[in-house]
């Protein structure tokens, strides 16, 4: 499998592409504005169907981009059902931000939970529920790439935000501990800003939250 990180839109949030040529078949995690134009080469060149669309969680800078992936491709959408007003009427965002954002809703196909195992690629992706950024923010482990998304639940060095609404930092804490901390410490850890770093590596120097 090819992994590739996206850095789209305004404020360059990241979005994967994982691409397994040997099935032609592609997942996408996030969908920031315009990636649509960095994914479509790519998925030219390694000969792959965008099958899923997979939101780690609904806040806008994720989500910008999705209805024109899902037209392009047909995509069938999985997120969080917490965040279903922020992805299915995203308007409830635009008092927080500037009038030349626009955001258009998405239709969710499968609405996902803690535990669940979501088929891609020849293997399967772990379903971990992490709120505390947001209320319906997840994370996708994929044990054959010993590698989990996280959206904004951790970053590098840092914490995603719990002062948005639907924030809580408590909340994060504890899923932080209990839902990242207790993957393995080689796993790494692809956030939705910055850089990638690892499991082992944010429980020893995360200055946010330290393990118990």
């Amino acid at each position: 499998m090819n992994v590739y990180q996206l850095p789209s839109g305004i404020i360059q949030t990241n979005g994967y592409l994982i691409t397994e040529p040997k099935l032609a078949e592609a997942v996408l995690i996030d969908a920031p504005g315009d990636i649509w134009t960095k994914i479509e080469p790519l998925l030219a060149k390694d000969g792959c169907k965008l099958t899923q669309l997979w939101i780690t969680h609904g806040h806008w800078d994720h989500t910008q981009g999705a209805s024109e992936v899902v037209e392009k491709t047909s995509a069938q959408v999985s997120a969080h059902l917490d965040d279903k007003v922020l992805i299915e009427t995203p308007k409830v965002m635009s008092k927080f931000l500037s009038e030349e954002i626009e955001l258009s809703p998405v239709t969710v196909n499968r609405w996902i939970k803690q535990g669940d195992h979501l088929p891609a690629l020849g293997t399967e992706a772990e379903v971990r529920h992490v709120p505390g950024h947001c209320p319906g923010n997840v994370l996708f482990y994929f044990s054959a790439l010993n590698a989990a998304f996280v959206g904004d639940a951790l970053f590098k060095s840092s914490i995603g935000r719990s002062d948005l609404p639907g924030g809580d930092f408590n909340q994060l804490e504890h899923s932080i501990r209990s839902q990242i901390y207790t993957l393995s410490d080689e796993t790494r850890v692809l956030s939705g800003h910055g850089a990638e770093t690892s499991v082992g590596l944010e429980k020893k120097t995360n200055p946010y939250v330290k393990p118990l």
